[in-house]
């Protein structure tokens, strides 16, 4: 059994993995030694792990435990199943590379668009060669509405509705603000899809991220939902290493 451990802006998230399977998913705000210390005792089999992050905080703890699980800490010199075209690797969110990476297990030698919508929403692009090069980056929903709240002096901090379609015309203020922020952020996706349907044929659309839900139900496009696709990544990468 494997552990897979992405430290994300808001959320950490760890995984299980049995051979290709995940077989325990949890969620925390942040984690520890001690929070370590307790995942490895529930799952005695563990042989190995991965710990990805993106904030700006030390995971010598990981290395405590190096006698019960091999652990290797994912950065851009580890070596990946995909070639990295990027021009700053190091910059690179280690997110956005590790769902290209998942990404490129379920859909080999295909052109892949991998949509992360979650704090931000990000554009991946990989090619049937099984080359990144790289995409965009843009507000996510909830930070549309936070910047809206922040940045006037009267617009109130508006909750985004997933599971309703929201109205084009909205007739309040805080109907407005839904419609203005969801109805743009859909637009958005949808031309950013367009746009790279015209450079790259056959291409695959892959959605991930915490909002991912929402933009299944609502756009235009067709749609792959994989809302797991950065831990199934990582546990490529891990796999990947392993073999050297």
């Amino acid at each position: 059994m494997k552990l897979v451990v992405d430290i994300g802006n808001t959320l950490v998230k760890f995984a299980v993995f049995k051979q290709n399977e995940i077989v325990a998913l949890e969620y925390l705000k942040t984690i520890g030694a001690t929070d370590l210390e307790e995942i490895i005792k529930s799952y005695p089999e563990l042989t190995s792990g991965i710990v990805s992050t993106v904030r700006d905080e030390s995971l010598n703890f990981f290395h405590d435990f190096s006698q019960q699980v091999r652990f290797i800490e994912f950065d851009f010199q580890t070596k990946l199943p995909v070639k990295n075209l990027y021009m700053s690797p190091k910059t690179l969110g280690k997110d956005r590379i590790a769902s290209t990476v998942g990404a490129w297990e379920l859909f080999k030698n295909t052109n892949i668009l991998i949509i992360d919508v979650g704090t931000s929403i990000t554009y991946d692009l990989l090619t049937a060669k099984g080359e990144y090069l790289g995409g965009g980056i843009s507000p996510g929903i909830e930070m549309r509405f936070k910047a809206l709240h922040t940045f006037t002096d009267k617009l109130p901090l508006v909750q985004p509705e997933w599971d309703n379609a929201t109205p084009l015309i909205g007739n309040t203020t805080e109907s407005s603000i839904l419609s203005g922020v969801q109805h743009a952020v859909l637009c958005e996706v949808d031309g950013m899809i367009d746009q790279y349907k015209q450079q790259f044929s056959e291409l695959k659309i892959i959605v991930t991220g915490g909002d991912h839900k929402y933009f299944d139900k609502y756009l235009k496009n067709n749609i792959f939902a994989a809302p797991n696709l950065v831990l199934t990544g990582l546990k490529k990468i891990l796999d990947f290493n392993e073999d050297f």
